[in-house]
């Protein structure tokens, strides 16, 4: 029997329903300052990251269910032009995940179309030893050789004086590294070093969107003042895993900061290595479907089904770049929070510096109760849209990071160790050295020596990447920590200390 109703007031009330669902089930979800009250027990767990959403996420999520477009829409568009306008770059693509995003963005510089600019087999690419495997592992999947500089342990991030000392001249060809935690890297040598040398950057962005970067003052010139981190490079890259700064459960995408042909060539890895720019579900958008004459294709062959790279098919879902629109409207609040959580975290934390290390933001000298003391007053800033807490156990401590892991797990208070720690210690890298000793090497270091390394030399040559395996582990800072959650951080991790 068919509805009296008509079907916009179906879906009208569908709707109304869905948003009165998430008000009474998705109440731990708020935003910390959106919660009336503690739900459940106060001596509950305490995630270091989690999704903190309302019911405008999930009005989104059924209203694009209805419409079971399915395939990126009008969703998508909108979403990928308003993260765009926020990073600061000419278009952002959305992608399935921050992984496949950084697989992208280096397959796209491989692409014939770049001339001698490509990237090919045997090139060299500079990146850091300690961070998340799938910042390095494109790198490889491209028959390309990663160039390992260390990491500094206060910052987490690349030692910028070591670049040099990693660049081979007509080898290297590119550069990708990630702003760790949130804390951007030092993009003014990094910069630099790739303009000086006609280099690639990739900025992974995934861990630190909403950070800001300011560069210091040409002499006698005006401040250029702050711009956000992913728009430094040629490309960036986001993950919207349900950890990071907005979410949309997989998701993520690549930045094209100014040069519109990478936009062609990502877009064509992303969507199965197809010539065709069409969007899903449209048909001749270049206006000669049926004109062109590629490769040894006969002339007029389906420009819908030319293929001009070994591609992939890595898109999202419209239904998750609808819940992503609605999360970057609630961005610029998230980034605040986090600020706001990682210097309680700082403040409460900071008689425990003679066991505990603390990360600091690139170009700062340390850490006051009114804010961060910079090296030079007219020289580079940065202000981070942290991604956790680090935890530096200093080595004379009288216990391992190890042993505070422990000790929050069973305060129920969620801690993670840096990602990969040390990469060259995985045992995919362990098993590549045996197998492939030249597939990658250390900045100093000839790739051919790989197969005559031992855990001794990659101690030598990688400290801080080491430091941070052994040494360092993070807590949240994300939105959904209220104060009496944070206060339960500090005192667990102060009780601990003290009982050592």
């Amino acid at each position: 029997m068919a509805s009296s109703r008509s079907p916009s007031e179906l879906k009208a009330e569908i709707l109304r329903l869905a948003r009165e669902y998430a008000r009474e089930v998705h109440r731990a979800n708020l935003p910390a300052w959106d919660r009336e009250a503690e739900t459940g027990d106060s001596a509950g767990p305490i995630p270091y990251a989690g999704r903190v959403f309302d019911e405008e996420e999930v009005e989104a999520a059924v209203a694009s269910s209805l419409d079971f477009w399915l395939t990126l829409g009008p969703e998508g568009e909108a979403f990928e032009r308003a993260l765009a306008e926020f990073v600061g770059v000419r278009r952002s693509l959305l992608v399935n995940s921050g992984s496949s995003a950084n697989l992208l963005a280096v397959s796209a510089l491989t692409s014939p179309r770049l001339g001698d600019r490509r990237l090919r087999p045997g090139d060299e690419v500079i990146t850091v030893a300690g961070g998340f495997p799938t910042t390095v592992a494109p790198i490889l999947q491209n028959g390309l050789v990663p160039v390992f500089v260390d990491n500094d342990p206060a910052t987490l991030n690349a030692r910028v004086d070591q670049l040099e000392e990693a660049y081979t001249p007509g080898r290297t060809r590119a550069v990708l590294m990630a702003h760790t935690l949130g804390n951007p890297f030092d993009l003014t040598a990094v910069r630099a070093f790739c303009d000086a040398h006609d280099l690639w950057l990739i900025e992974d962005n995934c861990d630190a969107l909403g950070s800001t970067y300011s560069p210091a003052a040409e002499p006698g010139g005006r401040d250029a003042g702050a711009a956000r981190t992913g728009s430094f490079g040629d490309l960036s890259t986001q993950s919207f895993y349900p950890p990071h700064h907005l979410t949309t459960g997989e998701g993520g995408a690549v930045n094209v900061v100014d040069d519109m042909l990478l936009k062609v060539l990502v877009e064509s890895f992303r969507d199965w290595g197809r010539d065709c720019w069409c969007a899903s579900g449209k048909d001749n958008t270049c206006g000669k479907r049926f004109g062109w004459q590629l490769g040894e294709l006969p002339e007029g062959y389906d420009h819908k089904y030319t293929y001009s790279h070994f591609g992939y098919n890595l898109k999202p879902l419209d239904l998750q770049a609808a819940i992503g629109l609605r999360q970057l409207r609630k961005l610029p609040g998230f980034v605040e929070a986090r600020r706001r959580n990682w210097q309680q975290l700082r403040a409460g934390l900071d008689p425990l510096g003679e066991h505990l290390a603390f990360q600091v933001p690139t170009h700062a000298a340390g850490w006051s109760p009114e804010g961060f003391l910079w090296r030079d007053a007219h020289g580079p800033t940065c202000n981070p849209s942290w991604f956790g807490f680090m935890l530096h156990v200093r080595p004379g401590a009288p216990f391992r990071h190890t042993d505070l892991a422990r000790a929050l797990d069973a305060a129920r208070i969620g801690n993670r160790m840096l990602f990969g720690g040390n990469l060259l210690r995985q045992p995919a890298f362990v098993q590549l050295r045996k197998e492939r000793p030249d597939a990658f090497r250390i900045r100093g270091l000839a790739a051919a020596e790989n197969g005559r390394l031992t855990s001794a030399d990659i101690a030598a040559l990688l400290p801080g990447a080491d430091a941070i395996m052994n040494e360092v582990l993070f807590v949240g800072t994300y939105p959904g920590l209220d104060a009496s959650m944070l206060t339960r951080m500090i005192d667990a991790v102060t009780s601990f200390v003290r009982s050592r």
